[in-house]
């Protein structure tokens, strides 16, 4: 291939999938505001209208944020590639007086930085404007500045050593060194779990047992009716930062945890509350966290193969306006992950299809252990409570909802 055909491929991307991505979100505003005034029958008598407006409007200055964000992050990613941003900081960091890993650490945290400083305005004025003006927001400038730093040092923390051993591993391990990588990403990945729920979450959340009542009691009787064995059953202080309420399993093996959201424990009646925990139970019993994993070890072996063959041909960094450089093998790696999505984005259905089918089977196993009755009232409450819309438009449904819309699951 030339550099100039991949170019025209890439641009050609780049272009389809803003414009779908555009066209999604202008659907997804027309849909929700046309059916803004009447509550779907299935919700009649549990919903009442305001409650219905509201989460149309919700929805809509979601969507219009993310109109602009999609706006942005296609800029940027024109700028670094088409602009040859990554061309001048790959001769920027080589000007430093390093050694090429450090050099191409250097290259990577600045990308990274770069894609940050854009999403921070969108981030911000999600939080203090729009969940603020419908009264989910309970963070406080302080908070949330708190969140952004720990956030960056964590991810520096656990990032760069794993971004140095893979440009490591591309520069020194010969031609297999994608399968060592992959070996690497994967013990990563379950490195990652292990420590999440002890040693990073506490970092940003207060955890404390569940005390006891009858919430409690009915968790247990249905933890213990599975066999389902966990290192505890935890509350989160959610109400820290937003109204908003949800529930989670964490950990693997031996070192699960049970996580709610505080607010979720206060909205819903005890029997609700276990039918939430035995839909999430639902997930560790039909193994859905491992098929997921499985799927991932798969993909991300595929892409590590991809990026292999792309990393020895010239046109790929030629057809992004970058120099090719044998001693920088973190500028392939900095390319390969800023192309990828736009080549990748109109499987999104396929993703958000084997995810609704996993939320089908949870809700299936759900009503067989506890009272589907109460699994409806749950999630009803919960959809108003987190003023979610009733009416998502079906295409921008299949491509972003990983679980299904609220009328086809109730």
């Amino acid at each position: 291939m030339t550099p100039s055909t991949f170019t025209t491929i890439f641009l050609a991307a780049v272009a389809l999938t803003l414009a779908v991505e555009l066209w999604l979100e202008l659907r997804q505003v027309a849909h929700v505001r046309r059916h803004r005034d009447a509550v779907p029958p299935a919700f009649a008598g549990r919903i009442g209208e305001d409650a219905h407006r509201r989460a149309a409007d919700y929805t809509v200055a979601h969507t219009r944020l993310a109109i602009l964000s999609s706006i942005a992050g296609t800029a940027l990613l024109v700028l670094l590639t088409r602009g040859r941003g990554v061309a001048f900081l790959t001769g920027a960091t080589g000007l430093l007086e390093v050694p090429p890993l450090v050099q191409d650490l250097a290259l990577i945290a600045a990308v990274v930085v770069l894609s940050a400083i854009v999403s921070l305005p969108f981030s911000a004025y999600r939080t203090f404007v729009i969940e603020a003006r419908f009264g989910f927001n309970r963070t406080t400038p302080a908070t949330w500045l708190a969140d952004l730093a720990k956030g960056a040092l964590v991810g520096a923390l656990l990032g760069l050593p794993l971004a140095a051993l893979v440009v490591a591993l591309m520069r020194y391990a010969g031609d297999a060194w994608w399968l060592w990588a992959w070996i690497a990403w994967m013990g990563f990945q379950f490195l990652v779990l292990a420590i999440y729920p002890t040693v990073i979450a506490p970092l940003f959340n207060t955890f404390t047992p569940m005390p006891e009542g009858p919430a409690r009691a009915r968790i247990e009787a249905l933890l213990a009716r599975c066999g389902f064995a966990s290192r505890g059953l935890y509350l989160m202080d959610g109400s820290k930062r937003s109204s908003h309420g949800n529930a989670y399993f964490t950990g693997f093996g031996r070192a699960k945890r049970i996580v709610m959201f505080d607010t979720l424990v206060d909205r819903l009646a005890p029997e609700e509350t276990e039918a939430v925990l035995a839909h999430e139970l639902g997930h560790f019993r039909l193994r859905h966290v491992a098929k997921r994993i499985a799927w991932s070890a798969a993909l991300s072996l595929a892409f590590l193969a991809l990026l292999a063959w792309l990393a020895r041909s010239d046109w790929f960094y030629a057809g992004l306006y970058v120099p090719p450089s044998p001693e920088r093998p973190g500028v392939a790696l900095v390319l390969f992950f800023l192309v990828l999505p736009v080549f990748t984005f109109l499987l999104a259905p396929l993703a958000s299809w084997y995810s609704r089918r996993h939320e089908y089977e949870a809700d299936a196993f759900a009503a067989r252990q506890t009272s589907a009755r109460a699994l409806v009232s749950a999630l009803v409450r919960l959809y108003e409570d987190n003023a979610a819309t009733l009416t998502p438009d079906p295409l921008h449904s299949a491509f972003h909802d990983s679980h299904p819309p609220a009328a086809l699951r109730v």
